[in-house]
């Protein structure tokens, strides 16, 4: 079964930038989407940004312009470089993907502290 692990969370000023990455366990067959999901307290889990096969990305407007999502050429890992951070963006981040040999299945990464905080 194929582990997504994350990492590159933390706690910054705003205005400041982090790193997430999310790495799948399973070599073989690139996703077809892979991303991040949000969930701040008390607050309903909104994806934040995706990106496909093909390398099309999409962003929710609130990011549009900070938030970039890359892959890699194996399509195994996800960065999300998050620049000019708010304290809105404060939340727990969660990595998802769906791969074309489980194609009903999202798989979760474990969630990623994300606190934008002066």
């Amino acid at each position: 079964q194929v582990q997504l692990v994350e990492s590159g969370g933390g706690l910054v000023q705003p205005g400041g930038t982090l790193r997430l990455s999310c790495a799948a366990s399973r070599s073989g067959p690139s996703f077809d989407v892979m991303g991040w999901y949000r969930q701040a307290p008390e607050k309903q889990r909104d994806l934040v940004a995706f990106i496909t096969r093909e390398g099309s990305t999409n962003y929710v407007d609130s990011v549009k312009g900070r938030f970039t999502i890359s892959t890699d050429n194996a399509k195994n890992t996800v960065w999300l470089q998050m620049n000019s951070l708010k304290p809105e963006d404060t939340a727990v981040y969660y990595c998802y993907a769906r791969f074309p040999w489980a194609p009903s299945h999202v798989y979760w990464g474990q969630g990623s502290q994300v606190t934008v905080s002066s």
